[in-house]
């Protein structure tokens, strides 16, 4: 009999109930399931790869804290912020007791039941750190122990779980500001291990980013002249993709609510730049700047190579009290409806059929991959669709994916898997997802007849490791 106290992870979950299909889902898993990880998308932070003896910290730092999964739902059910010890941006005071945050959260940890989250964080807990016991309020300072005592052995130093979780190459997210040191001591230090940067120049694109001036500062630092015209702020973002490029970069990462494109003249954007150096900005210009650059950054990845990612329909930091006290990236984020098919239309003339560009989509509207996304990327050579990202990486989105979009793209009109996140734990957690629900749909497609074995083990292989490697240029 099962022990009711322990974590739930039976070896055929996710693989559904049909023992027809789960037994093919099974052997497909398989033949993946230690295959090497591919990650060319995420936002862990290159510190922890810099300096071969970095520390976690507490059990709370490394799980709690930086995790917006994780704190956005403790506070949609009225749990603060502060009492979770999320740093606000005036440094007023917020909880310092890292094993009273713990209990916080052990105690409400059943909010998590059937969501993604709760299957990343008890394949973390059993997987990583060997707990075998749930979480709740009475096991909470136990479990906390344990990690803890695992958290201070070499063997959970960031490099070494790297190496255990068999990530092959890993990448970062940076601004496009950002002087690499972290990558730079990485080289240095001889580590084997691949960590890339990955260029995104939302701040210094998007004319509304917060803090824009300063940032368009920054840029003529780190390019040695002031960026005082639209054709100075060109050379500068070349010139970074360049620096960017000579660290191993492979791709560009860019945000914007919409996919909206569209081509000005050069003495329009000269007109609208200028604008915006003095602070006169309307968010029309924001709004034509940003499609604009989005031409302008397919422009240069048909010229550098940089794969081109474009992550649109967010509306960020849509609780602005949270926002003002505790700044970006807390949770906050939430979809809107987005249109691709008008608003790329004018990139997609120019670029789409240009072999020197890879153009992958991400979507946080669902109704737009059977009707639009689908049919562009089966189109156009250069579109390739991202997986389900962020509240739809989970089983039900990903199954939802692949029924949506592989009758009209294929598959090979994807880049398989990518785990798109800060808590570097939960990395082989989120794989194991991917890889157990494109065994269950690819087991359903061969018990129904469509494919073969032998193509059913060929699209494992790709889906798993293959195409997201290909996609993203790890030669």
């Amino acid at each position: 009999m099962t022990n009711r106290s322990s974590i739930f992870l039976p070896p055929d979950r996710y693989l559904g109930p049909d023992p027809a299909q789960k037994q093919i889902a099974e052997e497909l898993y398989g033949l993946i399931a230690n295959a090497p990880l591919v990650c060319p998308h995420g936002h862990v932070d290159p510190r922890l790869f810099s300096d071969p003896d970095y520390s976690f910290g507490t059990p709370t730092e490394m799980i709690i804290i930086p995790d917006h999964y994780i704190f956005r739902m403790l506070y949609s059910q009225g749990i603060s912020m502060e009492s979770l010890g999320i740093p606000r941006q005036d440094g007023g005071p917020v909880e310092q007791d890292h094993r009273k945050i713990w209990q916080t959260f052990a105690e409400n940890f059943y909010l998590f039941r059937g969501t993604p989250t709760g299957v990343w964080l008890n394949y973390s807990f059993d997987y990583v750190f060997g707990v075998e016991q749930k979480l709740n309020g009475e096991t909470a300072q136990a479990i906390y122990d344990q990690i803890a005592d695992c958290l201070q052995k070499p063997a959970f130093r960031p490099r070494a779980l790297f190496e255990q979780f068999n990530v092959e190459v890993l990448t970062t997210t940076d601004t496009a500001t950002d002087p690499l040191e972290h990558h730079q001591a990485i080289r240095d230090s001889g580590w084997s291990g691949r960590i890339l940067p990955t260029f995104r120049p939302d701040a210094v694109i998007n004319l509304d980013a917060a803090g824009w001036r300063e940032n368009i500062d920054q840029l003529g630092e780190r390019v040695g002249y002031e960026v005082s015209s639209y054709g100075k702020f060109i050379d500068a973002l070349e010139n970074r993709r360049a620096f960017f490029k000579s660290m191993g970069a492979t791709a560009t990462d860019h945000a914007a609510l919409t996919p909206y494109t569209n081509q000005l003249s050069p003495a329009e954007a000269e007109a609208i730049f200028q604008r915006a150096l003095q602070g006169q900005a309307s968010a029309d210009d924001a709004r034509l700047f940003t499609g604009h650059m989005l031409m302008e950054m397919a422009r240069m990845s048909t010229e550098d190579g940089l794969v081109m990612q474009l992550h649109p329909g967010s509306l960020r930091s849509h609780n602005t009290a949270v926002f003002e006290r505790f700044g970006v990236d807390k949770g906050g984020d939430i979809p809107i409806q987005t249109e691709y098919t008008n608003n790329l239309r004018p990139l997609l003339t120019r670029y789409g059929s240009d072999p020197r560009l890879t153009l992958i989509l991400f979507t946080l509207d669902e109704t737009t991959y059977g009707r639009e996304l689908a049919p562009l990327a089966g189109h156009y050579p250069a579109v390739k669709l991202g997986p389900p990202w962020w509240f739809f990486d989970s089983l039900n989105g990903m199954d939802y994916f692949f029924h949506k979009v592989s009758e009209t793209a294929g598959i090979y009109n994807t880049v398989g898997f990518n785990d798109d996140t800060r808590a570097f734990p939960s990395i082989p957690a989120r794989h194991d997802v991917w890889r157990r629900a494109t065994a269950h749909w690819v087991a359903g497609l061969h018990v129904r007849g469509i494919v073969d074995m032998e193509d059913a083990e060929a699209m494992m292989h790709d889906l798993a490791y293959n195409l997201a490697k290909q996609a993203y240029k790890f030669n």
